[in-house]
């Protein structure tokens, strides 16, 4: 362990040079920068996101709506750059004063609802269509439980061992000792929920699979920090067939691709403003029609 010893200043300052790869987007005031309306597709359903763990649980549950056939449900989804600050301009910081993605504006009703956080955009579309929660008490109870505990967990995986382990511009042992511990606890207590669980809610797939999956089933495969091995993975039996058996799922992998800027050209749907986007506008259609 390092034998440098930091003492904070008794008044913090903000150094706009620290924070490593997040820095030039990082600040401590909420508020916007610059003055940009959003732009407005032809659906009720208005998505303004990107395709982080977080940005994906909405466009999955939405396509995972789309598969039951819920013509209600068809959205229009607008890329929100966060590296070049896009959320911070005055027309998204209006229905997300906290300048995060996802954030939804639902049109489909007498009033406009804009809403944000992943979790309160989850719950509301599978209140608003009735799918994705179970109906009996008990179910749902343990539904919101394991969605909640995703939103209180996800942030001690993705702001702490994975700032720490994978972005910060220094490693140190003690806070990659920390969030490396708190992490592997909370594989274990999916693994071993799992173990007796085909889903989060027993044998019923719901929006806490879809909240959870995105972030823990990506760690595990090792397509978010290239941590798998470290964090041995593959010990989580459970937790890896849960894992696999979502991501098979044809909705999910189109709900992947939405809002996508990176990775396989064929993977990347930048926008989406109608099903046969898939077909027509991936970004290597695209980069192809421009040759």
């Amino acid at each position: 362990m390092s034998t440098d010893i930091y003492v904070p200043p008794k008044i913090w300052e903000w150094n706009k040079e620290s924070g490593g790869k997040f820095a030039s987007i990082n600040r401590p005031i909420a508020g916007e920068t610059h003055q940009v309306d959003l732009p407005v597709g032809k659906h009720p359903i208005q998505l303004y996101s990107l395709a982080t763990p977080n940005g994906v649980k909405v466009t999955i549950l939405l396509e995972e709506l789309l598969a039951l056939n819920i013509a209600e449900a068809e959205y229009d989804a607008h890329l929100i750059d966060i590296m070049t600050g896009d959320q911070f301009g005055s027309g998204f910081v209006d229905i997300n004063p906290n300048s995060k993605i996802p954030a939804l504006v639902d049109n489909s009703g007498d009033t406009t609802l804009p809403i944000f956080e992943s979790g309160a955009i989850l719950l509301h579309l599978a209140e608003k269509f009735a799918v994705f929660i179970p109906k009996e008490p008990l179910l749902k109870a343990q539904c919101l439980s394991w969605l909640f505990w995703q939103v209180g967990s996800g942030p001690y995986l993705g702001g702490g061992f994975g700032h720490f382990f994978a972005y910060a511009p220094e490693k140190f042992e003690y806070p990659i000792e920390r969030f490396t511990m708190e992490v592997k606890r909370q594989l274990d207590v999916l693994d071993r929920h799992l173990a007796n669980n085909k889903y989060m809610c027993g044998d019923q797939y719901t929006i806490a699979d879809i909240a959870i999956w995105p972030w823990y089933g990506a760690l595990v495969q090792n397509k978010v920090y290239e941590a798998a091995e470290f964090l041995q993975a593959q010990s989580y039996k459970n937790l890896l067939r849960w894992t696999e058996e979502i991501g098979n799922r044809a909705a999910v992998k189109r709900g992947l691709m939405v809002n996508r800027t990176w990775g396989e050209l064929e993977k990347q749907l930048h926008e989406r403003h109608d099903a046969s986007d898939f077909e027509l506008k991936t970004q290597d259609k695209l980069v192809d029609a421009q040759e």
